[in-house]
This record gives structure tokens, C-alpha cells and sequence, in this order.
């Protein structure tokens, strides 16, 4: 299992860097037809343990060129009893391992909903569908957390 530690951020919490890319199916369609792959981008996500599914702002979903697989009804605190819809796009997404074994957690397809998220200065939401497979320790007392996998 890998495991590593890290400081919260003083404006965010609990954030990590994460590289977000086409999803394989996607990508073996691309070199089937010939086409380039796009690389993967690096992004500052925070871990949301109150966000049940993965977002990704519109911004960095828009290099990649994707089309939405449907659309997710979500329910948040400001929308009040109405929910609004949001695109859902398929991406891979990898949280780069830390320490001597540089073991990271590959998710090679994975559902991710389009969510504003730039004026936060984060580009992703990690969430429980993705942390249901992880430790997570919040421990705000020394500024740390720590997330295995």
C-alpha cells in the first residue's frame, strides 16, 4: 500500500497534485484512428470527503476535446432543493505516488462531472468514489494529512 503525507494548504486544505487524461478506451480509439493522444495535464485537486463523485473544472476537461457521456443531476448546499444538471465526462486520472516506491493509484476510466472550480484555485475534486479504495487522515491539528491507496 502506498501512503504519503503532506501539508495542508493554508487556503484549501487538503490538496494534491493529480494528472488528469483522456481515459484508455478514448486513447486506444485516438491511436486506432491515427490521431494524437493528448498528454496527461497536471492539476491541483482537493480531497472532498463531502463531494460524492469526482469533478473536474470545464477548463481543463476543454483540452481534451470530450465529448459529455450524459449529464448528472446534482444536489449542493446553493442550490437549495432544485438540483442543475452538470456534463459527465470519462477521463483516466492518476494520483502520483510519493516516497522510496513512487507507487501511484491509476484509475484508468473513471466518470467525472464538469464543475467550475478556477475561481477556488483548484482544478479538481477528489471524492468518495474515488477515496472509497483509499485511507484518508485529516489531521489539522499538525497540518498535515495523509491519503494510501
Amino acid at each position: 500500500m502506498a501512503q504519503f503525507t503532506l501539508q495542508l494548504d493554508p487556503a484549501n486544505g487538503p490538496v494534491l497534485t493529480v494528472v488528469i487524461g483522456v481515459s484508455v478506451a478514448r486513447g486506444d480509439a485516438l491511436m486506432t484512428a491515427g490521431q494524437p493522444v493528448p498528454a496527461g495535464i497536471s492539476a491541483r485537486a482537493l480531497i472532498d470527503t463531502g463531494a460524492s463523485c469526482t469533478c473536474v473544472d470545464p477548463s481543463i476537461l476543454a483540452k481534451f476535446a470530450l465529448t459529455p457521456t450524459g449529464t448528472v443531476s446534482v444536489h449542493t448546499p446553493s442550490t437549495g432543493p432544485a438540483a442543475h444538471l452538470a456534463e459527465q465526462y470519462d477521463v483516466s486520472l492518476i494520483i502520483p505516488g510519493a516516497g522510496a516506491h513512487h507507487v501511484p493509484l491509476a484509475l484508468p476510466a473513471i466518470p467525472v462531472m464538469a464543475a467550475d472550480l478556477s475561481v477556488q484555485g483548484i482544478d479538481s475534486l477528489i471524492g468518495r468514489d474515488v477515496l472509497r479504495d483509499c485511507i484518508f487522515i485529516y489531521n489539522g491539528s499538525v497540518g498535515l494529512f495523509t491519503i494510501a491507496f
